[in-house]
């Protein structure tokens, strides 16, 4: 399979050291859409100063329950419509406006999501994002092809349960690469 013909949907993208943008600086993100139009994903380790809570708050969502972790920040999806915001989760529920990656993580873009986890009725496993990374048709396999980033298949535990400081590195790791190595001009793995 090569650059051209790969489908990058359902993978994580590893921002290389030497990233040129940095936007994308030691960035792991989540690619939700790959076609030949282009494709759309999330970072999905760089947190904003915006806890979740005052978020819901601006939106007048009734904070019904607790959130299930109280602290969580809203993370920088990616450079492109940073006012649109995003919810990345695992169970499929019944909101709006849902698109499904594979058979356990789902995309939502309605803001029923974000009402039904203010009022404890939300998913489990979810992250917040505003704005998200876009590339145009054949960009993600030309910045691939000049070393910009690896892929690694989706690891779960990887998106939803390791702080986000650490997802960066663990999707290095799970290509069995030391990160201290990677060197700014390396191959494909």
């Amino acid at each position: 399979m090569t650059f051209e013909t790969a489908n990058f949907t359902n993978q994580c993208l590893i921002a290389m050291p030497a990233m040129a943008d940095p936007r994308f600086d030691h960035s792991l993100a989540y690619i939700i859409k790959h076609d030949e139009e282009g494709a759309v994903g999330l970072v999905v380790n760089k947190p904003l100063e915006l806890p979740l809570t005052k978020l819901l708050q601006e939106l007048s969502s009734n904070l019904v329950a607790p959130l299930r972790h109280p602290e969580q920040k809203v993370l920088f999806g990616g450079p492109v419509n940073t006012q649109m915001g995003f919810v990345l989760h695992r169970e499929r529920g019944h909101w709006n406006s849902t698109l499904p990656i594979d058979g356990e993580i789902h995309v939502t873009s309605s803001r029923d999501i974000l009402d039904a986890i203010a009022q404890g009725q939300g998913p489990d496993d979810y992250l917040v994002v505003l704005g998200y990374a876009g590339w145009s048709a054949g960009q993600l396999e030309e910045e691939m092809g000049a070393n910009a980033w690896l892929t690694c298949p989706v690891d779960h535990d990887l998106l939803f349960n390791l702080p986000f400081e650490q997802r960066w590195e663990a999707g290095i790791h799970k290509l069995g690469v030391d990160p201290a190595f990677l060197a700014s001009d390396a191959g494909h793995a």
